[in-house]
């Protein structure tokens, strides 16, 4: 390596650097918070559904007639043991249920083999009222593509490294009681749902948050898996590192059946929302309501040239950024030279040389915080863990 391009490569390491040490500092200081003032109180649905019964045993005794009370309703609770590591959470799901007044769950665990699609039709033929995937990413998706289409909910319990969908919705991460109880009573919010394919006509995949070619997906690859286990999502900042440099891939792009760019690129990601780890948001203007994928595509030069990027990620350039561009559409094709690493919301599935996206407009119905379970979250004053 010349002089030069030396020095290029370490000023842009440098950078990666202080990049790390920020976020680190962040992290670290978010990790300091206030002490819980969360009082012993039951949730507000939980008191609702008690006054209801006092209500209706009051009436029947005054009539002497016994009321018809619906039945208890249930959920199925997904579970991936390999991300519970306290292993107790089936335990904590059961707690909850029973104080907000809902039947004991049936919970099935994911395997080596299958992280969760199996277990979320079992659920839907149990004729559950609600689906919870408590687990990463991978949980989520395998779940989700089951789910997709019908009339039952989701629910997640934030278990994983990266947790995108959670981060995007507003999910506590570090909470897994109030994630249930988000999952019990939270509001029911349609969501798109990104599909994928590697091939034309090929096998269809399911995406939540981002599908991407290139050096992303080489990073998600090359991940220390160790080192993630200790740190965290820090881990891929470890791995972007020794990706920087690296060779651009011609691609083209056609959105909408359009050809919309033909360049040589580093990276393009597909995004059905916006925001990743550490509060970072690739595309500012996506929306995980509105139909439409928005498309990062990453086109540095050189090392040195990372820099713009980061400045314009960091900026949240909206549409034309320094070696960035965001496209928009219903469908995308990408079509590589050669083949390149792919990811799924963060899992790699390989290389291929081409990638088809679209989206499927409120394909799937999730559980979000209401707006009084967001303030609670915010002033840390939901109930008390359960025991």
């Amino acid at each position: 390596m010349g002089s030069s391009t030396g020095m290029l490569f370490l000023l842009a390491l440098a950078v990666v650097i202080l990049c790390v040490g920020l976020f680190i500092g962040y992290w670290l200081g978010s990790r300091s918070r206030a002490a819980d003032r969360r009082a012993a109180q039951q949730s507000a649905a939980g008191r609702e559904q008690q006054l209801n019964v006092e209500v209706l045993t009051s009436a029947d005794s005054q009539s002497g007639q016994s009321a018809d009370i619906p039945p208890k309703p249930r959920a199925a609770v997904i579970i991936n043991p390999i991300k519970d590591v306290t292993g107790d959470f089936a335990s904590v799901a059961s707690a909850v249920c029973r104080q907000e007044g809902w039947q004991p769950p049936l919970v099935i665990e994911t395997t080596e083999d299958d992280p969760g699609e199996a277990m979320a039709r079992k659920a839907l033929d149990a004729g559950v009222d609600l689906v919870v995937a408590a687990g990463g990413d991978g949980t989520v998706r395998a779940a989700a593509e089951v789910l997709a289409g019908t009339d039952t909910p989701m629910g997640i319990i934030p278990m994983g490294t990266g947790n995108l969908l959670a981060r995007n919705i507003g999910l506590p991460l570090d909470r897994q009681e109030w994630a249930m109880r988000i999952a019990l009573w939270g509001q029911d919010k349609p969501i798109d749902i990104g599909h994928a394919q590697t091939a034309p006509d090929g096998e269809d995949y399911a995406f939540l948050v981002m599908a991407g070619l290139g050096f992303d997906a080489a990073v998600m690859a090359d991940t220390d898996s160790d080192l993630k286990s200790k740190v965290g999502w820090l881990a891929y900042f470890e791995a972007g590192a020794r990706k920087l440099v690296g060779s651009p891939t011609r691609v083209t792009i056609t959105v909408d059946g359009v050809q919309a760019l033909r360049a040589k690129v580093r990276s393009v990601v597909g995004g059905n929302c916006g925001k990743i780890q550490g509060g970072i948001v690739l595309m500012p203007e996506a929306d995980i309501t509105d139909g439409i994928l928005d498309l990062l595509v990453v086109a540095p030069k050189n090392a040195l040239q990372w820099i713009g990027v980061a400045a314009s990620v960091f900026s949240r350039q909206k549409r034309k950024g320094l070696h960035t561009q965001i496209l928009r559409g219903e469908s995308v094709v990408i079509e590589c030279e050669e083949e390149i690493d792919m990811q799924l919301d963060g899992d790699p599935l390989g290389e291929t040389n081409y990638l088809a996206m679209q989206v499927e407009h409120h394909g799937l119905i999730v559980r979000t915080p209401t707006r009084e379970q967001t303030r609670l979250i915010r002033q840390e004053g939901w109930p008390l863990p359960v025991a």
